[in-house]
């Protein structure tokens, strides 16, 4: 199957590079930038655009499929007042160059008990006030590009309460027994955090509508928008090799798009909690290998011409550690590896292999789209198990989103999503085989300590409702939202005791908005959020009655950001 999808994205390859003539501009819109690609998104429910063969389940989007060669970040509404080509801005008299500037974003986040969020980047899990840097600029000369937008994070990181030391020794054993298996710190270290990254930098050669090249850009695969398996924006962008499809692919059987990525994520200096516990008097922390991980990974969507709005797509990536890789190109591509372990040989090799299939469906006569995204993290199942028992080792993300056109250009959007990632076999849970973590490769699957798929972590279950008005990229809106905590550690914990109440679990409500004013874009969001049993802690003393409260917690969340776009 995966040779057969790989053969066809060739071939959709080779028929656009003969099919279509001119240049095109591979400036991206950041995945980060969630304001204008959500914007874009709308756009393609209520009105025929030029995004309406665009599957937005492949970001970032690249400035030649949404928007204007030389300015992306601005929306319909603003371009009608602005001459986009005769900015205040002089570039190099260069034949074929052109030059330009990438927005200057500031975001604050504050939280005021405990880390709280994800999707936020280079940001990282902390309590009190952190916040983020970034700009750069964006030239091309011929089918060259480059982008260089580098990213700045500043945290206080003060102290919190975490996982409890009142804990049972053995729950705290278990606790590092999951944690050792995946490069996830509870705490980023005891001091003030500051780093620097490459951000969403890039250097692309172009031919035709295919972009070749180097990036640390952050990947979103998926039709998720909350939470997607894969590929997402919790961590800072990963160094790899990208090759890319600009805008969909048009052929007989409908249009194509697709990536294929091979990269290096990075381990994180920090350990599993600070400071770290101790069994019998012997440390339980086990540090991550320094050895360099490889990843690769590709994603292929298709927008079948016989059903409208129809996107149908397949994903995997595969990871394992650069030592191991003896094998060409089984080891460098998850392409021409399979899931099943054909032989002794294959099994020996030691890898991390997930994929998923996906679909969106858009209906543009109601305004409205159904995504969903179901993976598979085990490689050693046989096509005939996975059939028989299609629940065990299985995640999902599913939503819906209903827009309700107003006059003068305003809308209503209602937006529902839910996401599991828990395991539904106890016997996997027990031999912690678990989304995201692994045995041997025990950074699991993370960059410099945060998790490359879906934010809430492996384990963990998300629902979400969100409603908003809406007028141009400009939004105020709501939502409420409920995350069930690694549930997989949970059963872990409590497995031989049978105490089935100490579920940690959050409730949280939101209001946020964007609004635009000239060149500057804000953003602002307050949430409360109700942590009950945080840290699956509960104290009971004798003579207790059985049902009692575990430990509640009380955070609140605020965020404020600025784009200034030139």
């Amino acid at each position: 199957m995966f040779f057969k999808q790989f053969h066809i994205f060739l071939r959709c390859l080779l028929l656009s590079i003969i099919g279509f003539g001119s240049s095109l501009n591979a400036q991206t819109i950041p995945v980060g930038f969630s304001h204008l690609n959500n914007y874009l998104r709308d756009q393609q429910l209520l009105q025929d655009t030029s995004n309406s063969i665009n599957s937005f389940c492949i970001l970032p989007l690249s400035a030649s499929s949404s928007r204007t060669k030389f300015q992306p970040y601005y929306t319909d509404s603003l371009s009608q007042n602005h001459d986009l080509m005769k900015l205040n801005f002089r570039e190099p008299k260069i034949k074929n160059f052109h030059l330009g500037l990438s927005p200057l974003q500031v975001q604050t986040i504050f939280n005021s008990d405990h880390p709280y969020g994800w999707n936020d980047g280079p940001m990282i899990p902390a309590k009190g006030l952190q916040a983020y840097f970034s700009g750069g600029l964006y030239a091309s000369w011929g089918p060259l590009d480059v982008q260089f937008q580098p990213e700045i994070v500043l945290a206080a990181n003060p102290s919190f309460d975490g996982f409890s030391t009142q804990h049972y020794d053995v729950i705290s054993a278990r606790y590092y027994d999951f944690y050792n298996q995946i490069d996830l710190p509870e705490r980023f270290g005891s001091d003030p955090f500051g780093d620097a990254y490459w951000g969403q930098s890039h250097l692309l050669l172009n031919f035709k509508n295919i972009s070749f090249g180097f990036s640390t850009e952050n990947l979103w695969w998926g039709p998720g928008i909350r939470n997607s398996l894969l590929m997402t924006n919790t961590a800072p962008g990963i160094k790899h090799f990208t090759l890319y499809s600009q805008k969909p692919i048009q052929t007989g059987i409908g249009s194509f798009e697709g990536e294929i990525i091979a990269g290096w994520p990075q381990t994180s200096r920090f350990g599993v909690l600070t400071p770290e516990r101790n069994y019998f008097n012997n440390p339980l922390y086990i540090p991550k290998p320094s050895t360099k991980r490889y990843l690769s990974g590709f994603v292929l969507t298709w927008q079948p011409k016989w059903v409208k709005g129809l996107f149908l797509g397949l994903e995997r990536s595969m990871q394992l550690y650069g030592v191991e890789q003896s094998r060409f190109p089984k080891d460098y591509l998850p392409l021409f590896s399979p899931f099943q372990a054909l032989n002794a040989d294959e099994s020996l090799v030691k890898k991390q292999q997930m994929g998923a299939l996906f679909f969106r469906w858009v209906w543009k006569e109601e305004q409205a789209e159904i995504y969903g995204e179901w993976g598979r993290h085990q490689q050693n199942q046989s096509i005939r198990n996975t059939l028989l028992v299609p629940s065990r080792n299985r995640a999902y993300v599913f939503g819906l989103r209903k827009l309700f056109p107003k006059a003068h250009q305003q809308y209503l959007k209602l937006n529902i999503e839910v996401s599991q990632l828990n395991e539904t076999n106890i016997e996997d849970i027990l031999n912690l085989n678990s989304w995201y973590i692994n045995s041997h490769i025990t950074a699991g699957y993370t960059n410099m300590g945060q998790a490359i798929g879906a934010g809430i972590g492996p384990g963990s279950n998300f629902q979400q409702v969100s409603f908003s008005w809406n007028k141009g990229i400009k939004q105020i809106g709501i939502s409420a939202e409920r995350l069930l905590h690694n549930d997989d550690l949970y059963y872990y914990f409590f497995h031989d005791s049978y105490d089935f109440r100490r579920h940690w679990y959050d409730l949280s409500l939101k209001a946020f908005g964007t609004w635009e004013y000239q060149n500057v874009l804000f953003n602002a969001s307050a949430m409360a959020t109700r942590s009950y049993n945080y840290g699956w802690y509960l104290k009971q003393n004798p003579g207790d009655p059985y049902f009692v409260n575990g430990l509640n917690k009380f955070n609140l969340q605020v965020q404020l950001g600025a784009s200034y776009r030139f």
